[in-house]
């Protein structure tokens, strides 16, 4: 997708895709066949410049075709670069007041952790006693000019959602089993909002993109789309 668009944001999308695919494909209640069913759970990405992994597995749960995937970020295609990101609040706080049982998720970055408004939210949620409401934090330590330690020193930043009472549980962002296992705990906590911190590896599998802060943003020429490909693809091998 960021190759055919020339542009995009490779290395976020790639490492949040454990994530994405766990919401999709075990925790959130969705349906491809009916995606506006009013009991449906609610997602938000905040961390809007990774939305190619949220289309390749909105796609791969058959939201919409596959071969749309290549229109993004081309003009008149509905798969524009940067999603809608500022609704969870509401959609959380909603579901409160009309009593529904529905749930909304929400991943945000550790880049835009260095801005008030995301402290204003936990305040807010906290506030409401939002325990319907899921943060994920893409623990990945990359911005687009350099790493979050150099650029804003975030940590320790399990103890400041904690001193926002909010409830926190640190993950391996690329193991399945501690991922659904974090979101079935955020569903017994009753009273105040969760978070699920997860570590992830940005551009994971991709031999010359992991941890690499310069793919934040960046598009692959043709032979190193080559390469990432064929990297990708060890995955689908049988170990």
């Amino acid at each position: 997708m960021v190759y055919a668009a020339g542009s995009g944001h490779p290395g976020g999308a790639i490492g949040i895709a454990d994530v994405l695919t766990a919401l999709y494909f075990s925790e959130m209640r969705v349906n491809p066949n009916d995606p506006q069913m009013s009991d449906r759970d609610r997602f938000v990405l905040s961390a809007a410049h990774m939305v190619p992994g949220l289309y390749a597995t909105l796609a791969e749960a058959g939201f919409f075709p596959k071969e749309e995937l290549t229109s993004l970020r081309k003009f008149g295609s509905r798969l524009e670069g940067h999603t809608t990101r500022n609704l969870e609040l509401g959609f959380a706080a909603a579901a409160k007041i009309d009593k529904k049982e529905w749930r909304t998720y929400c991943i945000l970055g550790d880049g835009e952790s260095n801005e008030g408004s995301i402290w204003e939210s936990a305040l807010f949620a906290y506030k409401f006693q939002l325990d319907n409401l899921v943060f994920i934090l893409d623990r990945n330590n990359i911005q687009q000019t350099g790493s979050g330690t150099e650029i804003m020193p975030l940590d320790p930043v399990a103890d400041k959602w904690r001193a926002f009472n909010w409830y926190v549980i640190e993950v391996d962002g690329h193991n399945f089993d501690e991922i659904i296992g974090a979101f079935r705990k955020a569903k017994e906590i009753k009273g105040k909002p969760s978070i699920i911190i997860a570590k992830t590896i940005p551009g994971k599998g991709v031999s010359f993109m992991e941890n690499r802060w310069e793919w934040h943003a960046k598009a692959p020429n043709e032979e190193e789309l080559k390469i990432a490909l064929e990297d990708l693809r060890k995955y689908d091998q049988p170990s």
